[in-house]
């Protein structure tokens, strides 16, 4: 229902470009030619808004991949302690060894073996 009112802005730039039209058509030289182009895009204009409500109605509540962020640019603020997504995702690591061995440096040779 919401996008019968795309036909308020289509409805008043058709009346524009057929103004646009009538008037060009009574001039004369570079101003009648303006005039006609003005006149094209304003149905231009008028179709693409149609179109764009049809696009819209024929896509219904879909989002588009595009544009996913939307959701995330108006929803709520995050805020700092969320105890319903669980623990933060370095929580279950175990921790890092306290020295790490060197790649670079050639390894140590084996102890002797006892006799």
């Amino acid at each position: 229902m919401i996008y019968f009112l795309a036909l308020l802005p289509a409805t008043a730039l058709t009346i524009a470009g057929y103004l646009v039209l009538y008037l060009s058509a009574r001039s004369e030289g570079a101003l009648r030619t303006f005039g006609r182009y003005l006149g094209f895009w304003a149905f231009t204009l008028a179709g693409l808004v149609i179109l764009g409500t049809l696009f819209a109605a024929a896509h219904g509540p879909h989002h588009c991949p595009v544009f996913g962020m939307h959701e995330r640019m108006h929803g709520p603020w995050p805020s700092e302690e969320r105890p319903e997504v669980g623990s933060p995702a370095g929580a279950s690591l175990p921790p890092a060894p306290a020295t790490a061995p060197n790649a670079t440096a050639a390894p140590t040779p084996p102890p002797p073996a006892p006799r």
